[in-house]
């Protein structure tokens, strides 16, 4: 897809694309709420122009699963209502994929200090703490099975 030099990935993926899932927050890289991941690493897309992307790898939360599929990572926010008013949730859970990725078996500190860079204003994030805690077992025991 042709897109001006000087557009962000979040405004091509958000606006050209279609992909709502992931959200403008601040612009500058602090909320965490563009999170995509590239080249299966957590990336704020407003901070990444978009012909930057050309020939990497790009996943954002609608490329983890579906209405049908839920990814185990949504799933267990869901199971644990991890989600509040959902802004953030999406660059939340992009996060905790590539996370969980490099570390399947991350502490409650890991937790938080990965999740450091996604802003939430609903929430004290414990039940976000928790739903990573819940993926994390989820993927264990999937990567077992599969």
């Amino acid at each position: 897809m042709r897109t001006a030099p000087n557009k962000s990935l979040c405004d091509l993926l958000h606006d050209e694309m279609g992909l709502t899932g992931t959200k403008k927050g601040c612009d500058t890289g602090e909320c965490g709420a563009c999170t995509v991941l590239i080249d299966g690493r957590p990336v704020a897309s407003c901070l990444v122009l978009a012909p930057q992307a050309n020939g990497h790898e790009v996943t954002t939360i609608e490329g983890l699963g579906d209405d049908v599929n839920l990814h185990p990572i949504q799933d267990a926010f869901l199971e644990l209502d991890g989600v509040q008013c959902g802004y953030c949730i999406p660059g939340m859970i992009v996060t905790v994929a590539g996370i969980l990725r490099d570390n399947p078996d991350p502490t409650e500190a890991e937790i938080r200090r990965y999740l450091s860079g996604n802003l939430c204003r609903c929430t004290g994030y414990q039940q976000q703490v928790d739903a990573v805690k819940l993926a994390a077992k989820k993927l264990r025991e999937h990567r077992k099975t599969a």
